[in-house]
């Protein structure tokens, strides 16, 4: 800590004697008062208790192989915002997600409402349309979306990562704070960050609302503004 030099040079003055005893003493106790103050506030920089999303538990888990078929993402209508952000470029907009056993479609658009892609799943691949309705095709989303909108979406496990879960298919580590909720994932290159949860109702979970992803220098945040999981 730096020393304080408060520079208080007490000049001649025509106060009676105990007005200048009174003087310095308040003073003294203003200076006392914002030491206090300066340690106080410092000491908040240093927390008593580590704070309450501090991960407790880290689970590593085993990809599931022929069963990992039976156990897909379950069904979700959501809408919600998105940012992307890497070296390159920076996008911001919302986006709306129905996602079922065979199939996906999720619509992008603008903070103005306008369109700005579309992309769909089914058994045959992915297709992803401009707002030129120009179409393009590949066997997956990720691939697909870095060579068409120059970032990568991972279809795969974000249908799992989004309900605040791992992909069964490939190694995953978790990390779990003191009430077993999720804090992290980190699968297959991606880390997967959960900012924030739904209030959990009767008979129904948390599930997360603000989620934060990050591949190398790639980041996107989705905010999830209404869930409707099937």
């Amino acid at each position: 800590m730096k020393s304080i030099n408060l520079g208080i040079e007490f000049r001649d003055s025509k106060l009676p004697v105990n007005g200048i005893k009174a003087h310095q003493m308040n003073v003294i106790l203003g200076f006392l008062i914002g030491c206090i103050i300066l340690l106080s506030s410092g000491c908040r920089t240093l927390p008593s208790q580590p704070p309450s999303d501090a991960v407790a538990t880290t689970i590593f888990t085993e990809p599931l192989l022929a069963s990992a078929q039976t156990i897909p993402a379950n069904d979700f209508n959501i809408l919600g915002r998105i940012s992307i952000q890497d070296k390159n470029q920076s996008f911001s907009g919302s986006f709306r997600w129905q996602h079922m056993a065979a199939s996906d479609e999720i619509l992008l658009f603008t903070p103005l409402g306008q369109a700005v892609a579309e992309i769909t799943k089914d058994l045959e691949g992915v297709r992803l349309i401009t707002s030129k309705l120009e179409a393009f095709y590949a066997p997956d989303a990720e691939s697909l979306t870095e060579e068409i909108l120059g970032w990568r979406l991972p279809l795969n496990g974000l249908q799992y990562w989004i309900q605040g879960t791992h992909l069964p298919l490939t190694a995953a580590e978790k990390d779990l704070d003191r009430k077993d909720q999720i804090i992290n994932i980190r699968q297959d290159g991606w880390h997967i960050h959960y900012a924030s949860f739904t209030s959990s109702q009767l008979n129904s979970l948390a599930l997360p609302r603000i989620i934060n992803l990050f591949y190398d220098n790639l980041r996107i945040r989705l905010v999830i503004d209404n869930w409707k999981v099937e």
